[in-house]
């Protein structure tokens, strides 16, 4: 997805996105009032929009106090949210598919950042364990990233 896809996305769920100069955080949530800090790149906005509207699909109340773990857990949960929406298993498939051969070149295709790839694909690393299957491929988190087509 696209940040202006996102935006859309946004304003579908009456929620106001405003870029500001924000000194501490990249994206916050507040009630229907999302802020995202001015100065990044438009793929680092897309991928803290992401996951600025995961908070707001899963999260409640204040979370910004990382020190509790209940707070820990919805801040995951709105990064997962993210992580589904621009990556997901669909989106390693599709980079194998488009001949991307690094980190760099599939954050490229996927339109996120190598940060956001990278831990992405931790996320799914840890959930799925070494390896996993959609449709006819198989990918494969451990040693090391790969995609293998079944025949």
């Amino acid at each position: 997805m696209t940040y202006e896809e996102l935006l859309i996305e946004a304003d579908s769920n009456n929620l106001t996105v405003k870029e500001k100069p924000l000194p501490v955080s990249k994206g916050r949530l507040k009630g229907n009032r999302i802020a995202i800090r001015k100065d990044m790149t438009e793929t680092e906005k897309t991928c803290v929009l992401a996951e600025e509207l995961g908070h707001h699909y899963t999260a409640t109340g204040n979370i910004l106090d990382q020190s509790t773990v209940e707070n820990r857990k919805q801040e995951l949960r709105g990064r997962i949210v993210a992580y589904n929406k621009l990556v997901g298993l669909r989106g390693i498939v599709d980079a194998y598919l488009h001949h991307c051969q690094s980190i760099s070149e599939s954050a490229e295709y996927l339109e996120v950042t190598e940060e956001f790839l990278i831990d992405s694909l931790n996320y799914y690393r840890n959930k799925y364990g070494v390896y996993t299957k959609l449709d006819n491929y198989v990918i494969v988190f451990e040693p090391s990233i790969a995609v293998l087509e079944l025949v």
